[in-house]
């Protein structure tokens, strides 16, 4: 059993690789003493568009993170498309349990931050969705959307898609400026808790990110029992 979340978003390019290097700096400080080997650590499962950017690397930067703390293993694919086409032409498959496996054979007391790519229900092969790995995963998930007009719909439709395949969601981050009602709405009708509003950092430093991600995201500690 895995423990740790899965970050998934409302759209590609949404802020999802932010947020996970947000949650490294958030929760790296919970490792007891007594036990040195329990790290939270990130993966990216399946990367497109692997020579335009590296989230892995981004995590890295942003989140300041050792080399310990970041899985390197997955499917890395060159073209920026949805997964099952970028694998398609590049003539691989992308095969859940592989991936499954290769997390599997890290240690037990590592706690994960999983970032998904795309949305919930992108697809990754020819007959699974990245709901799929989630299911597979079984861990909570944090859904982060964009705070601007229309996120209501998304966010909503991302939550039911989830719902629907009962999946756990352990919350949402909205990225951008900050729109009160936006927030309301999403929590009203979406039964979920908004972890925090990351604004749009200028500059977006690892220094300015930690400092949010002390002071602004989850502030109730919700996701702790997922961490720990």
């Amino acid at each position: 059993m895995f423990r740790g979340v899965f970050v998934t978003g409302t759209d590609t390019g949404v802020g999802k690789t932010v947020v996970c290097a947000a949650l490294m700096h958030r929760y790296r400080s919970l490792r007891p003493r007594s036990e040195p080997s329990r790290v939270v650590r990130y993966w990216k499962p399946v990367q497109t568009g692997i020579e335009r950017g590296d989230d892995t690397r981004e995590v890295q930067r942003l989140g300041g993170c050792s080399p310990r703390e970041l899985l390197q293993e997955g499917v890395r694919l060159r073209r920026p498309l949805s997964p099952h086409l970028a694998a398609r032409l590049s003539g691989v498959t992308i095969d859940i349990q592989t991936l499954l496996d290769g997390l599997a054979a890290q240690p037990p007391a590592s706690r994960w931050i999983v970032e998904g790519a795309g949305g919930a229900l992108v697809p990754i092969n020819d007959s699974e969705l990245m709901t799929h790995l989630m299911v597979r995963l079984a861990l909570p998930v944090v859904v982060v959307a964009r705070s601007r007009l229309g996120t209501i719909n998304h966010t909503l439709l991302t939550l039911e898609a989830l719902e629907a395949r009962s999946l756990a969601v352990a919350g949402v981050v909205m990225v951008g400026g900050r729109n009160l009602e936006n927030r309301r709405a999403i929590e009203a009708y979406g039964r979920v808790r908004v972890l925090g509003e990351l604004p749009r950092l200028d500059p977006l430093t690892p220094r300015a990110l930690a400092r949010w991600a002390a002071s602004e995201l989850d502030v109730a500690g919700r996701l702790q029992e997922w961490m720990r």
